[in-house]
């Protein structure tokens, strides 16, 4: 990731701000490209002209570069800090009234807000208590859940393998990031990445692949099983190969691009969009890719994939090696995408050639 240094570090902070990297997916985008513009006419007009055009003052100016320099540069350093009080108010509720609520929630698990603000009236008015509005029984349940002190339901399942009996668990709902309209403008802004399945005399085969939207430059590996664990070894090795560095990932909504290859995408700091569901065309780039990788290889070497994974991905890299260095492509003007890379952007890291173990 490119930093731009202010003040006594590299200049032209204002030139680059519309396009530095830190700040693409931030919230305060605007409000960090305005400070940026004041502090810009600020080093070149001075303290008065700054506080008569901006309504600045001088010490919000010198607060900003202090915060600057702090970060060594990073321009998210000027997003504006939190408002929430540090000492915030909390909820004081009757023991009485939380027992009651629990006792009834543990007897009938199903009873909601508003059935046990209704049977809290009665109780309420013989133990001299303030009858709670729906909403704020609607919030003690919540302080309760937190507490731990209500009862939870507990699913089984049989599994169809085993007969025993399993214990299912609600997953905790994601919260996906879409790509909305960020288009990318280098090699490793933006790589798709998707699965190809194979159906070979009665096994399932799997294929993870990955194209760099801008550059073209594509990357795929055969697996047994369609695992998140073997989507995030796919990343590993993604990222040894590449030559150039990825920053985000797109995937549509396969299992095997949650868990472990959502934290993988998290640990090496990537930003991972997700698909909108049934929508293949926003994967348009890899889709096209898994046509060219099953019609040119793949299928030649169903027998391979089926019974040895490890020489289908040994003769895989030599196929990729050809398909990224020689085979001409349309949307590049007839030159592979090594030869683009390397003529546009001068990347001349050649560690994906080597087959990957």
């Amino acid at each position: 990731m490119q930093q731009l240094y202010l003040d006594g570090f590299i200049k032209g902070y204002a030139r680059k701000a519309m396009n530095i990297q830190d700040i693409t997916h931030s919230p305060y985008k605007h409000t960090i490209e305005k400070r940026v513009k004041i502090l810009t006419f600020f080093d070149r007009y001075g303290e008065v002209a700054t506080r008569e055009a901006f309504g600045t003052s001088r010490s919000t100016i010198y607060l900003w570069k202090k915060a600057l320099k702090d970060s060594r540069g990073q321009l998210t350093a000027l997003a504006p800090a939190s408002r929430a009080p540090k000492i915030r108010r909390s909820r004081s509720t009757d023991p009485r009234i939380s027992d009651f609520i629990v006792k009834q929630r543990t007897n009938h698990p199903r009873l909601g807000k508003d059935k046990l603000a209704v049977l809290l009236m009665p109780y309420c008015q013989n133990q001299g208590l303030a009858q709670p509005s729906t909403s704020t029984v609607g919030r003690i349940l919540t302080d309760l859940k937190v507490q731990g002190r209500l009862p939870t339901e507990v699913y089984l399942s049989m599994s169809a393998r085993t007969g025993r009996l399993m214990q299912r668990t609600n997953r905790p709902l994601l919260k996906k990031r879409r790509r909305g309209q960020y288009k990318p403008s280098a090699p490793g802004d933006l790589v798709q990445v998707d699965t190809v399945v194979k159906f070979i005399n009665g096994i399932r085969r799997y294929c993870v692949t990955a194209v760099d939207v801008y550059g073209r430059f594509s990357f795929a590996y055969g697996y047994k099983s369609p695992s998140s664990a073997n989507a995030a070894d796919f990343l590993s090795k993604l990222q040894r190969v590449a030559p150039f560095e990825i920053k985000r990932v797109q995937t549509d909504n396969g299992s095997e691009f949650y868990k472990h290859f959502h934290q993988a995408c998290e640990d090496r700091e990537l930003v991972h969009f997700w698909n909108y569901p049934r929508s293949p065309k926003m994967n348009a780039r890899v889709e096209r890719f898994n046509r060219t990788i099953q019609e040119e290889y793949i299928d030649a070497d169903l027998h391979l994939m089926a019974d040895d994974i490890e020489q289908f991905n040994a003769n895989l890299m030599d196929w990729l090696i050809w398909y990224n260095t020689e085979r001409p492509h349309y949307s590049l003007g007839q030159v592979s995408p090594m030869r683009y890379l390397i003529s546009n952007f001068g990347l001349s890291n050649m560690l994906w050639t080597h087959t990957c173990a």
